[in-house]
């Protein structure tokens, strides 16, 4: 009976932090961020979090969901199970976008203060800073978690950050205000995008070298976010107000398809399994939900005015 009671406990325990499968999204301009059951496609709850969030990101052992609140310089901290705010802590100026460490910290491009900062959000205790270009703003971390990278709009540069030195690598240029930025599963390969010029790029990370680049083909292209596919054969690319997502060749970047969704797509998650692809569409306030084997769209949510980021707790 003990074994078995033992056997019970054990199995709730680890039930209590199974992946709840849900999506967050930060609804910028609605000051809340929407919660979506990705089994059925349904809003289940809408959450109050603090003036203008952003970026969005998940805890390594789920436990956690982020979001940074740009209009009040913090992080808050909602549990995925409750759906309600347990906390927050300061960020340094204006937090946009920001990744998560698979030691847990976080690494935050600070846009008003032309830096990149670490913290540790548990304790909300600041680890470092580092100086980078002018609007900072996306933030990558390699897989093998030895370098970071952030995007400076307006200096059009890409910053390799080691860790845990959390000093400059390299600074890397390339097209005109670069948004975001992934890294190949390998971490060897970087690939950035970069709205003025409406390019993506293709980075060896050792030599800093571009290795291939590509116009997106569509005047109105304006890529923000990049990811890559689970295979590391295909790259999902934010058109932003062209209104589409491009789906490139991660070897040569050559377009394999355009996928039509909402106005202006900005932010993108990609579930864990690789299946299914979201995307803010934050003109239309919609999310929309991409099968990524048939690169068609399956579901389009509403939301909150402006949504931006996007993370899913799988």
């Amino acid at each position: 009976m003990r074994i078995t009671a033992l056997f019970t406990l054990i199995l709730l325990s680890t039930n209590l932090f199974a992946a709840t499968g849900r999506v967050f999204v930060s609804n910028e301009h609605a000051d809340s961020v929407s919660v979506i059951d990705s089994a059925t496609n349904q809003v289940i709850e809408t959450i109050p979090v603090g003036k203008r969030p952003r970026g969005v990101g998940v805890s390594p052992d789920g436990k956690e969901v982020y979001v940074a609140i740009s209009g009040d310089n913090a992080i808050a901290v909602i549990d995925p199970v409750t759906m309600k705010v347990v906390r927050s802590f300061a960020s340094g100026d204006d937090p946009e976008a920001f990744a998560v460490h698979t030691n847990g910290n976080l690494y935050i491009s600070n846009e008003e203060d032309a830096k990149a900062s670490v913290f540790d959000p548990a304790s909300g205790a600041l680890i470092a800073e580092i100086e980078v270009g002018i609007e900072p703003e996306g933030v990558a971390l390699s897989p093998d978690g030895k370098r970071a990278i952030v995007t400076s709009e307006s200096t059009n540069m890409l910053h390799v950050i080691l860790i845990p030195e959390h000093t400059i690598e390299t600074n890397i240029l390339v097209g005109a205000r670069p948004r975001a930025a992934t890294f190949s599963a390998d971490s060897k390969i970087a690939y950035a995008t970069s709205e003025i010029s409406g390019e993506v790029k293709k980075i060896d990370i050792a030599s800093g070298k571009v290795l291939a680049k590509t116009s997106l083909g569509d005047d109105k292209a304006k890529p923000k976010d990049v990811l890559v596919s689970r295979d590391g054969q295909r790259l999902f690319v934010a058109g932003g107000r062209a209104n589409q997502i491009f789906v490139l060749d991660a070897h040569d970047l050559q377009l394999i398809k355009a996928i039509a969704v909402g106005k202006r797509v900005w932010g993108l998650a990609l579930s864990r399994d690789g299946k299914r692809l979201y995307s803010t569409d934050g003109v239309d306030h919609q999310i929309s939900v991409i099968d990524t084997e048939t690169n068609t769209v399956v579901a389009t949510i509403a939301v909150g005015k402006f949504p931006w980021g996007v993370a899913i707790d799988d």
